[in-house]
Parts: C-alpha cells; structure tokens; sequence
C-alpha cells in the first residue's frame, strides 16, 4: 500500500488531456473477441488492473494475445481450467464471464480478492437460471462462484431485472446469445448499454417498443475493436477543472454513450460551463470532445436516474459539493454500498478528514458546500475511485492532501496522479 501527497495547483490550468481506454469497452471487447471463432484486434485497450484481470482470464480460456492481436478458438473451443480464474478486484471481469460461461459444457470457478469476495452476486442468479444455466454462489451469495456444467442447453427467456445493472444485463445476454431460441431482457433505465449496441451492429439484438430488448442467438463474429477514452476516468479532471474557477480541461475522442454522461449533467447543474461535440460513431456508440471551465459552483440534488447514471462519480460529486454554495444531496444511490468500498461512508469519511461536513444516509450523503478543504490525509480504503477523488479533492484545499493506499487508482487508470499533476501544471 502506498501513499501519495498531491500538491493543489498555485494557478489556473488550461489542458487537453487524451484519455487511457475505456475500461467498460474493454471489457467488453475482450470477451466478445474471445467468443469469436478467429483473429481480431483491439485498439487502446484500457490500462488498468481490472481489465489486465479480464485479459488473463479469456487467455485462461484459450485465447492467445498477442499485443493488439487476439486469436481465439471461439466460445466452442474454450477449454476447462483446472483452478478458479482470479477476477481480482473486478466486478464487471466476475459478472461477465458468468454469463460467457454459464452455457459451457464444463464447470468454471471464478473468485477474487477480498474485496470482490465481499460484493454481492446474488443478482446473477434468477436472470442466467431463467435460461437454465447453473450459478452456484457461497455462503452469503458471493465469490467464489461456480458456473456452467449443466449438461444441457440454454433455453431463451424473457427477463424483468429489478436494477439498472449494464453488468447484470450483458452477464444475461452474454448467455442468451449462445441459447436456443431468442431471449429478451427489461430494467429501469439509466445503465449503460454498450453491450446492447454492438450486439445491435452484428444483428444479434433489437430494442422493442416495450423498452424490452431482444437476444437473437448467433456467433459473434471476430473483428477490429477501436475504443474510445475513458469517460469515467475524464470525470476526474473535469471536475478538478469544474473545481477552479477559469480552469479548463477538454477531453478529445472519449465515450458519449447517453449512459455515461450524467456527471456532466451534474456539472452543468452546478455552474461548470460543458460543451461536447460528437465527432464519430465507434461501434454504435458516439465518441467525441467534451471541455469543462470552472466558473463558481452551486449546491445541488441528485436522485432518481441521474443518481444510477453518475453512480461511479458520486464521491466526485461529494468533493464538488465541498466547494459549492449550498448543501448538495445524493439519494436513490444505496448500489454505492455494494462497491470496492461502501462509497456513502468511505466519501464521507473523505470529506470528514479534509475538514469539510457531510452526513451519510441510507441512500446516499448530503455535503455542506463551505468553498474549501483543508489540507489533511484521507485512507482510500482500497477503493480506485475514492483513491483519485481525494486527488481531486486537493484542487482547492488549502494545502496537501496525502492519500494513503494511493495505488488502488491503478485499478482503472495506473497514471492518473502524474496525468494530474502534469494537467495542473498547463498553462
């Protein structure tokens, strides 16, 4: 475990900063490359540790890698691993591959470290049963988790998932597509629908008029992935720019799926200037520039879809609310007590050790916008994103803010600090 002290910056900054590949995206092409029958390529595949937990596990399977190049035996040539696939610290690497691997012949066992051993699995159950698949979960319903082995084949199902969970819907349509007979899952909105696009452009999926979406069962066919910037991992200097008024970021060639935009939603509710220009269409999904300019802040509210649409940025909007005029609240977010850290208290606590008020709840938090931090020391908790939001934090803190167990931001993004220390530096 490793601490880092993060240095606010003495001036405006002014920077365009190119993003690591998307981590949802590359899960996503990852699995669905080794599903494929053949060669593919995926191009700025994401740096982080979790998805280097998603890269070792289709190798587990049989796939072989080679820089951007995949050669895979296809669904019908994975082969049997004789001890559990290590997930690491990766709900969306565990979930997925439950799905991949529910139709299998074989039985597999996936775990991972103690924090993904903790997160609950339930959730998987009653959508891959529906198809016939077999989900074994331990005691409490976690990891590890076994799949697959049934002996027999999926049957197509017609599913209502009670959340808004992309993880819990592709986990479902990752399986449906290797079922007989077509299948068709529903859930609130507000996820991210990356998977549903790309099955859309293979002609494996459709949307219905009941908000439904159709799985059309068929081979994925092997292919060139190009993927955008990380939207999630923007967020982070968006919001230090949001933080500092005249500062500006801008972010080309990142992800502008309508799933993954809420936080700049959030931004421009509380006074941030945004704008964003679609430039391309990668895969189905919008890709383009997104720049923020700090201008003052103002407390806000957040519930209902927009709370599932930011979810991941929450704690950032914790630190946003520390510099903003007002009491910002969080409600209809209790899904952040299932993550890395329970992220209600684990954002609290961030802003409590800066010096600044906050109160959980048993949805989400409320934050009493003072207009500064303090210099001080925050734990991170093992969590990538409360990690790099203490970094955040340090915008406008009236001194150095030291992160203990700093190394967890190389769960998604292993350069942030210095990309932030270097954006800060811009002129």
């Amino acid at each position: 475990m490793t601490t880092r002290t993060v240095q606010p910056p003495t001036n405006a900054f002014r920077a365009e900063v190119t993003l690591p590949g998307d981590k949802s995206l590359s899960h996503r092409a990852l699995i669905f490359a080794a599903l494929a029958e053949g060669p593919s390529q995926i191009d700025h595949l994401g740096p982080g540790a979790d998805v280097a937990a998603t890269r070792h596990a289709v190798t587990r399977l049989g796939v072989s890698i080679d820089g951007p190049r995949f050669d895979s035996p296809g669904v019908s040539g994975w082969r049997p691993v004789d001890s559990p696939i290590d997930c690491g610290n990766s709900g969306t690497t565990i979930r997925l591959l439950a799905g991949a691997l529910s139709p299998a012949g074989f039985r597999t066992s996936l775990t991972g470290d103690g924090s993904l051993r903790r997160r609950p699995m339930e959730r998987l159950i009653d959508p891959l049963e529906a198809l016939g698949a077999n989900v074994v979960l331990s005691d409490g319903g976690t990891a590890p988790l076994q799949v697959g082995g049934s002996g027999n084949r999926l049957q197509g199902a017609d599913v209502v998932i009670p959340m808004a969970s992309a993880q819990v819907r592709s986990a479902f349509q990752l399986a449906a597509i290797q079922a007989v007979g077509g299948s068709s899952v529903k859930s609130p909105p507000g996820f991210r629908d990356h998977t549903e696009r790309w099955l859309i452009a293979w002609g494996l999926g459709e949307w219905h008029d009941s908000g439904a979406f159709f799985i059309r069962p068929g081979a994925v066919p092997p292919g060139r992935y190009v993927l955008p910037g990380d939207t999630s991992s923007a967020a982070f200097l968006w919001a230090s720019a949001a933080i500092h008024p005249g500062s500006r970021v801008e972010t080309p060639e990142v992800s502008l799926n309508p799933g993954r935009i809420g936080f700049l939603q959030i931004l421009e509710s509380m006074g941030a200037e945004v704008g964003a220009v679609v430039t391309r269409d990668l895969g189905g999904d919008p890709v383009g520039t997104v720049w923020v300019e700090g201008r003052g802040l103002v407390a806000t509210d957040i519930t209902g879809p927009l709370a599932v649409a930011a979810l991941d940025e929450l704690p950032l909007v914790a630190v946003l609310g520390a510099y903003a005029e007002g009491i910002t609240t969080v409600r209809d977010a209790a899904e952040l007590r299932a993550k890395e850290s329970d992220r209600i208290e684990s954002s609290v606590a961030m802003i409590r050790a800066l010096g600044g008020g906050a109160e959980a709840t048993d949805d989400g938090f409320a934050v009493v916008g003072t207009g500064w931090l303090e210099e001080g020391a925050v734990a991170a908790q093992g969590d990538h994103r409360i990690a790099m939001a203490a970094a955040v934090a340090a915008t406008g803190a009236t001194g150095p803010v030291t992160i203990t167990g700093a190394d967890a931001a190389a769960v998604s993004w292993p350069g942030f600090f210095e990309t932030l220390e270097q954006t800060w530096s811009s002129q």
